[in-house]
């Protein structure tokens, strides 16, 4: 029987796509010095889903021999009564809100599937979060240096430090049309930028990475190459951290930040608008 101190099973449980509880969930356990490993269940609607839900926190229990910790956001009454039967530690994060935000405002509450995330509250809003992704995945990896002017951020680094999850993230979750560019072996003989990027270097931010990190993120993807040498990664990264301070564009290292790190910040240094989707 599994029973470590500081390791627990953690579910995150939705009717919705549980990217809420997900969140608040994250930003509250890591505040404590505990390993995860953690179950995700969204669209559990139904009496029959929430039943399968409680079998699977009750697995959890006898197999560990401890509670598992469980995170969820469940509207219809019946599915959240069903699932709090289960033999865990249940943390209700909408509930924890409303009941004061209830208590301030004077009103009742009243709860309904998917309302956070209603297409139909902001049609608009929704179709530049689309647009966005869509000019994001056409100019990734270098792919199309087209169209720069409709581009709010062009993200510069070196192969593998983090340019396009970032680019995504932002894409989906605040519909930011982002470029990004890798620099490669062949460019760092006469290291610049493109000219096509020239024009609209006051949109450019740089990635960086320590050595340490590039050379195990590369490993995994070309064992034992060149490509991820320790020479070859210092060399790329020297030089591209070069061009940065050369031509005055503001950079970050990525190698301790969180995707959701890395956009925050970017969004703060570049004054781009969150736009809520």
């Amino acid at each position: 029987m599994q029973c470590k101190k500081n390791f627990r099973d953690v579910f995150y449980v939705s009717d919705g796509t549980a990217i809420t509880s997900e969140t608040l969930g994250h930003a509250v356990l890591g505040q404590f010095p505990i390993e995860i490993a953690q179950i995700t269940l969204p669209f559990v609607e139904t009496e029959e889903r929430a039943i399968y839900v409680k079998s699977l926190i009750n697995q959890k229990h006898v197999s560990t021999g401890q509670k598992p910790l469980v995170f969820f956001s469940i509207v219809i009454p019946e599915v959240k009564a069903i699932i709090e039967q289960g033999n865990g530690y249940f943390y209700d994060v909408l509930n924890c809100l409303v009941a004061p935000l209830k208590r301030d405002l004077g009103l009742a509450p009243s709860p309904q599937l998917h309302r956070s995330h209603s297409i139909e509250k902001d049609a608009a809003s929704y179709q530049n979060r689309i647009a966005a992704v869509e000019y994001t995945l056409a100019h990734d990896d270098g792919m199309s240096l087209n169209n720069l002017e409709q581009a709010d951020i062009i993200l510069l680094g070196v192969s593998r430090c983090g340019k396009t999850p970032t680019s995504l993230y932002l894409a989906m979750q605040f519909g930011i049309r982002a470029v990004n560019y890798p620099f490669i072996e062949d460019d760092m003989a006469s290291l610049k930028l493109p000219k096509e990027i020239e024009p609209f270097r006051f949109k450019a931010f740089g990635l960086t990475i320590n050595t340490d990190r590039l050379m195990a993120i590369r490993h995994e993807r070309y064992v034992n190459s060149e490509y991820c040498s320790q020479k070859q990664c210092e060399k790329e990264l020297n030089r591209v951290e070069s061009l940065f301070r050369r031509e005055a564009i503001p950079y970050l290292n990525t190698t301790t930040l969180s995707v959701e790190e890395i956009s925050t910040r970017l969004l703060e240094l570049s004054g781009l608008k969150r736009v809520m989707c």
